[in-house]
């Protein structure tokens, strides 16, 4: 396994990467230091929409269920959810090419304040629709924002303080959801669904106005964009006309084609098939805990968040501290190890152990799961900028679909099997993938690396 820890910019040979990586780069201390003020508000503007975003998670299933009496509206409302998130992935890279990350982000969070309000104003007779609709802007819009807002991180703060930028927004997400979930029953049994959608409504209006406030240089390349690909070989920009022709259809299959490379494509493959495993301890945890104490089965599940949650946070402020003293990140490794660990806790979870370990074992999948988290997110944006919304895009795409999948098979299994053997089977698969991507990333002939494509083309017009 490599040393260095970070792979450096994909764009050069391994020797060049490893030489930029160990390099200490030129930085002016005072745009660094505003640009991380930046990145910090807008982190906590995210933090405040993705509060929102869980608090309504609860709610909306909550509503379906009594604006239409049947537990089939809540699957289909979670089914459209995720494939509209699907489709949104597949979109994404395309929409970062001809837009600007700042764009996308701001209108996004605009998109989903307006149709929470047409929910909240919605007459009785339309609210199904209302309801349908909230669930498709909701779930690719919510998508477009993570795939813009991580394709866009490099710009924003730095090569060199990716695992920083990642770790801290991953922290505020963490804290995000477990007082999103904690509040939901308080908030919808106190004041209201009403009062819930608001609150929702008004959490995207404070994301995009931290958005808008921001100068974000951000991400995708927007309309004047010239990447190398469009570029001769003195430097000059291409025909425009031609160029975006040739764009339109370039940058996906150059990331198609690289995502084929054993080590990235593998990557890629292993995040599915860890959401696939999440499917699994998402919709076994209620019965699990049912299982525990009839008569209060929030009890364990709200315990079980806030420990993995924990575990989330102090392995963020760890990684960054890591990042701070060596001026490395992780590494693609880090992804394979964190997977193997985390799934094996959730596998443990379900064990019957007594409360105190399985405490011990919420922190420790918490902990891995924001290590897979910064090193998988940390790894892609090494690509370059002309690839990485597409890279995002493809990558959401898969992780909705290894998530809705799970669901549909997990739910169908669990009528039969308990929880444990259900999230044993799910997470054995994310292992036996995780150990692969290990022997492919640390085994002699890799050098410890997971290959990259170069971006562009040759002088000779011939992609790499």
């Amino acid at each position: 396994m490599s040393t260095t820890g970070d792979y450096g910019p994909v764009t050069q040979d391994v020797e060049q990467a490893d030489d930029r990586s160990d390099r200490a780069p030129d930085i002016d201390p005072a745009g660094t230091a505003r640009g991380e003020r930046r990145y910090r508000f807008l982190v906590a503007g995210c933090s405040l929409s993705s509060y929102g975003t869980f608090l309504n998670m609860v709610a909306l299933n909550l509503f379906v269920y009594e604006t239409t009496g049947r537990a089939l509206a809540m699957g289909l409302f979670m089914a459209v959810r995720l494939g509209s998130g699907f489709v949104a992935g597949l979109a994404a890279g395309v929409l970062l090419a001809r837009f600007t990350a700042r764009s996308v982000m701001l209108w996004t969070n605009a998109a989903q304040a307006a149709v929470m309000l047409s929910l909240i104003l919605a007459p009785e007779g339309m609210r199904t629709a209302a309801l349908m609709a909230v669930s498709v802007v909701v779930g690719a819009c919510g998508t477009l924002f993570m795939v813009s807002l991580r394709s866009s991180i490099p710009e924003m703060v730095g090569d060199d303080r990716r695992s920083w930028a990642n770790s801290l927004s991953i922290t505020g997400r963490s804290l995000a959801m477990v007082a999103g979930f904690a509040s939901a029953g308080v908030v919808v049994s106190l004041v209201g669904y009403t009062v819930a959608f608001v609150v929702d409504m008004a959490t995207f209006v404070v994301c995009a106005v931290t958005v808008a406030l921001l100068p974000i240089a951000g991400g995708g390349g927007g309309k004047g964009a010239r990447p190398e690909s469009e570029r001769d070989s003195g430097g000059r920009p291409r025909d425009r006309k031609k160029g975006a022709w040739a764009r339109r259809w370039r940058l996906p299959g150059a990331f198609l084609g690289s995502a084929a490379a054993p080590g990235l494509g593998l990557m890629v493959v292993l995040r599915g098939v860890d959401a696939f495993g999440s499917s699994s301890h998402n919709a076994a945890l209620p019965v699990h805990s049912a299982g525990l104490d009839a008569s209060r089965p929030a009890v364990f599940v709200s315990a079980f968040w806030c420990l993995w949650a924990l575990g989330n946070v102090v392995a963020q402020q760890l990684i960054q501290r890591y990042a701070a003293r060596t001026g490395r990140s992780v590494g693609a490794p880090g992804f394979g190890y964190g997977t193997c660990l985390m799934s094996g806790a959730f596998i443990l979870a379900f064990a019957g152990f007594p409360y105190a370990a399985t405490a011990v074992i919420a922190l420790v999948a918490g902990a891995a799961d924001g290590l897979t988290e910064v090193s998988y997110t940390s790894h892609l944006q090494t690509l370059p900028a002309d690839l990485r919304g597409h890279a995002f895009g493809f990558s959401a795409t898969v992780e909705n679909l290894g998530f809705g999948v799970g669901m549909i098979l997990v739910a169908a299994a669990l009528d039969n099997h308990s929880p444990l053997t259900v999230v044993a089977w799910s997470h054995g698969a994310a292992i036996v993938v995780a150990v692969l991507f290990l022997i492919r990333v640390t085994g002699p002939r890799s050098g410890g690396r997971v290959p990259a494509p170069r971006s562009g083309a040759d002088r000779d017009g011939q992609m790499r």
